[in-house]
């Protein structure tokens, strides 16, 4: 069920509030809930989401009581996290590597089993990772209570796609949570710019940007390539920022506080920049959980820059089990490290416009791998933008007028900033009601609307 789908925004939503507003068992209501929210767009696999919300639990329990035991106990906990991760999404693609290796021996190839990629398991696998590691450390408390973890592992607003909330994070709100008007009201408006941000603009792109990336290796000029490319740019922003803006204002609503997880990254003039921005609770996680247990930048240059690869690989092969995206995570590792020798100095001297140009024109043609379906697409693409492809395919093909519309609003709107003055707070709700009225609209005409992030 996504946010932005008409079942969820006038049916399910409005009994949802309506039996969390008035019944005194708040907790209870937000767990059936949100298993229904998970059990609705992937039935067989609730019983994984539970077994998970058990399994982290008694880890957590485990972790608590035994502390003589504790790094052996951690280590199965995180192993059993990892292990079903790799089996549910990894399995495929370890698969296809083993057999073109056997295939290269002569050897004869393996049958593996056929998953299914359960709804939002990268992030509540790491969820459950970030839990055991904190109680280890003694940064949490380990919940004693079965049914306030359940809460906290299966929450409908973050469950799918993030942000990825730490327990420490919303531990207090368990117990106790209040919500006024000012919450009530800047919780919704965000959601409804987040429906907008997804619906308005994601949604309006995402079709020609499908419509270029699906044409024949070799097709498309040089200006369609870069329309594709920065048009896919603008198309995952919104997409995902538009859900997390709308899982943070049903939070809010909720009486929950969850992290911010975009702030601006096209903004930024570097890639560490950008990864300060972009996905934020994912980075801080890998920052957090890998990158300074790897040694982090406290043990020279080299070891630096090896930690950096090695964290945006697994930063790559988080989002997909893929040859595509080990090359996108190793691409954004490779300008981190060249930043960090240098080249980050140089662009600080230069004029904000010349390092702003040069953080768009990496990260746009970095999104070309992310995208492409193979690596054969991903050297085609790369190819017509470099301006050597036959071509024939233009890019006024795909381009209407709602189409550019939306490019050139998303541009705007994707580097300034969002947040009004208090002066202006009822210009801001007018806005609100406009933008969900033209999102449901949209929704109801049956317009296209994927969601990119169900991939991972």
């Amino acid at each position: 069920m996504l946010f932005s789908s008409i079942t969820f925004l006038f049916y399910f939503l409005p009994l949802f509030l309506l039996a969390y507003a008035c019944l005194p068992w708040r907790n209870a209501v937000l767990l059936i809930a949100s298993l229904i929210f998970f059990a609705w767009g992937d039935p067989p696999r609730i019983t994984l989401l539970l077994a998970c919300i058990v399994l982290n639990w008694g880890f957590g329990l485990a972790l608590a009581r035994d502390v003589g035991r504790r790094p052996i106990t951690l280590a199965f906990g995180v192993a059993a996290n990892l292990g079903l991760l790799i089996w549910f999404k990894y399995l495929g693609f370890l698969g296809q590597q083993a057999n073109a290796l056997l295939a290269a021996i002569g050897g004869a190839p393996v049958s593996f089993p056929e998953v299914v990629l359960p709804l939002g398991i990268s992030f509540f696998t790491f969820q459950g990772i970030s839990y055991l590691i904190d109680v280890h450390r003694g940064d949490v408390r380990a919940q004693p209570s079965l049914m306030k973890f359940a809460v906290y592992k299966s929450m409908f607003p973050p469950l799918i796609a993030g942000p990825i909330v730490r327990y420490a994070t919303i531990a207090g709100s368990l117990d106790v949570r209040r919500v006024n008007r000012i919450d009530l009201r800047e919780g919704a408006q965000q959601f409804i710019i987040g429906l907008a941000q997804k619906v308005l603009l994601a949604n309006t792109i995402a079709g020609p940007v499908d419509r270029l990336f699906a044409q024949p290796p070799g097709s498309l000029d040089m200006l369609a390539a870069w329309v594709a490319a920065a048009g896919y740019a603008l198309q995952i922003y919104f997409d995902f920022a538009g859900y997390s803006n709308m899982a943070i204002g049903l939070g809010r609503i909720l009486g929950f506080t969850f992290p911010r997880n975009f702030d601006r990254p096209y903004a930024s003039r570097s890639v560490g920049e950008f990864w300060r921005r972009w996905h934020m609770t994912l980075s801080a996680w890998f920052r957090d959980y890998v990158y300074i247990p790897l040694g982090g930048n406290r043990r020279g240059s080299l070891r630096t820059g090896c930690n950096l690869l090695a964290v945006f690989l697994l930063c790559g092969l988080w989002h997909g089990a893929s040859w595509n995206f080990a090359i996108w995570g190793l691409y954004h590792g490779a300008f981190l490290v060249a930043e960090r020798i240098g080249l980050g100095r140089v662009l600080a001297r230069l004029p904000r416009v010349l390092s702003h140009a040069y953080l768009v024109l990496v990260v746009v043609v970095g999104w070309v791998p992310f995208r492409a379906d193979t690596l054969g697409d991903t050297a085609s693409m790369l190819a017509a933008m470099a301006g050597l492809s036959p071509g024939g395919f233009a890019a006024g093909q795909v381009l209407g007028n709602s189409v550019l519309a939306a490019l050139v609003s998303g541009a705007i709107f994707s580097v300034l900033p969002l947040a009004p003055r208090t002066r202006a707070r009822p210009v801001m709700q007018a806005a609100c009601l406009v933008l969900f009225v033209l999102s449901a609209a949209s929704l109801a005409a049956g317009t296209y609307n994927p969601f990119i992030y169900f991939r991972f």
